[in-house]
């Protein structure tokens, strides 16, 4: 793992495994190739700016030739794939682009690499990002998922990285690419695009703005947080066997609305108000086929690699808040950034 091309490297979980990166393989030179989205941002690395062995490469993962260009260039040894569309809300709203991006974008990628490793013959990896989603959803006492489990996406984006795995399996099966896939959980932590459920929360609460939930908020998800995350991967980049797909999940089974009073009731003690934060909570009509349960089971990782999670909820959620408390910065430069975009 000498040269690394990360991409989606300016959004949520593709930043903080840079930034892990830069601390846990100081050899390796890291190329980080992003379109900047929406949700991608060089604010979420303003501070390696400057580091050597740190490169930015703005460009599309669909452009196939560029994909070719930038591994061949920089001869890339090792591919972690985190660009794709992933908010589920913004799938149902314009579809077209998750299909574009995270099916033939990872088409794309995947083509670049076989072209290129053909050719050089070293050891290398192909490591591709996926999501619990693309199991369906389970029933309240039905058994986590397991690797084996059989795909059944609900949503446009789950669907979608269901077909970018296949796609990644196909390209290991047909022409031998050396490749590992993981399935992680809900992510939270710093940098989070204020989309998904958490920083949503945090932000509203802190402007003390209405906090939305969906439905009757007891959806349940099984959170992790965003440096264990990067640690499994890094854990399966080094260990993972070729070929095997492995679960990142935590083991937690809060419901959304007891996630939601859980960050109230954080804030309220950190920054106290005349009023509980609670009081804000807003009930909102539901999303079309809103899944009901995610959860997934992790002992592959965690007996095969050694992997497991260091983050409790409980402990997550308060470094959470607090970064986000602690960074105005960059919370003003990204509501400037959406502003812009909109």
């Amino acid at each position: 793992m000498k040269n690394v091309l990360v991409t989606g490297g300016a959004g949520f979980i593709g930043s903080n495994f840079i930034h892990f990166l830069l601390e846990h393989e100081p050899e390796c030179q890291i190329h980080n190739l992003d379109v900047l989205t929406y949700s991608g941002s060089l604010e979420n690395l303003r501070d390696i700016e400057k580091e050597p062995r740190y490169h930015f490469i703005k460009g599309d993962i669909c452009d196939t030739k560029n994909d070719f260009l930038v591994v061949e260039q920089n001869k890339i040894d090792t591919i972690v794939h985190f660009a794709a569309e992933t908010h589920v809300d913004r799938s149902i709203i314009e579809p077209g682009q998750f299909m574009q991006t995270n099916i033939f974008g990872t088409y794309s990628l995947l083509e670049a690499a076989r072209s290129y490793w053909s050719i050089t013959k070293n050891l290398c990896r192909f490591h591709h990002i996926s999501t619990d989603e693309v199991f369906g959803t389970l029933r309240i006492g039905e058994p986590p998922w397991t690797e084996d489990f059989p795909y059944a996406p609900n949503s446009p984006y789950s669907a979608s990285k269901a077909s970018s795995d296949h796609i990644v399996r196909s390209y290991g099966h047909t022409f031998g690419l050396p490749y590992t896939i993981t399935n992680c959980s809900n992510n939270y932590g710093p940098y989070q695009f204020p989309e998904k459920l958490i920083p949503v929360i945090i932000l509203n609460a802190l402007e003390k703005k209405p906090l939305p939930v969906y439905g009757d908020g007891q959806q349940i998800r099984d959170w992790l947080h965003v440096q264990d995350h990067c640690e499994a991967i890094w854990t399966v980049l080094k260990k993972g066997v070729p070929g095997n797909s492995y679960n990142i999940g935590c083991g937690n089974q809060p419901t959304n609305l007891s996630i939601v009073e859980k960050i109230c009731d954080l804030l309220d003690e950190m920054q106290p108000v005349s009023n509980s934060r609670r009081e804000l909570i807003h009930f909102v009509k539901d999303r079309p086929g809103h899944d009901r349960r995610y959860a997934l089971n992790s002992s592959k990782i965690q007996n095969e690699l050694g992997w497991s999670a260091r983050h409790g909820l409980e402990t997550g959620l308060r470094q959470t808040v607090k970064w986000y408390m602690e960074n105005p910065e960059w919370i003003a430069v990204i509501k400037k950034q959406i502003e812009y975009q909109t």
